[in-house]
């Protein structure tokens, strides 16, 4: 069974155990994380509004990084215009702990029908 899931922008391919650096989440390490499912595929592929509502994509936030230092570099000739500057992403180590397809979704009991219920007398 794998998902495919929305975090910060970019869209993910995961399955169960599977760990992977996403864009910076707003939580504290060892926190779980509810991530947004796309598209789920079990035994069958469930691509419509109506059944990823009940589906639940969970991760654990192992730690938070920093990317590596990107140079961004201007340049406009014959102006004598330079300036270099850096850029480095704030990201989040996450690791994929749960795949549910129907979360949440549990059956109510069946209630009995009329000619089913008890009669008691009031003796």
């Amino acid at each position: 069974m794998y998902a495919i899931v929305k975090s910060g922008g970019k869209q993910y391919r995961v399955e169960r155990g599977q760990r992977l650096v996403v864009e910076r989440l707003a939580a504290a390490e060892g926190d779980s994380v509810a991530l947004q499912p796309i598209m789920l595929r079990d035994d069958q592929a469930l691509f419509d509004h109506t059944s990823l509502e009940h589906a639940k994509v969970t991760a654990k936030v192992i730690a938070h990084e920093r990317g590596d230092k990107l140079r961004v570099f201007k340049f406009k000739p014959k102006r004598g215009y330079k300036r270099r500057t850096g850029h480095r992403q704030e990201l989040t180590r996450i690791e994929v702990t749960d795949i549910t397809p129907r979360a949440g979704k549990a059956k109510a009991p069946a209630k009995p029908k009329a000619s089913e219920e008890k009669v008691t007398d009031g003796a």
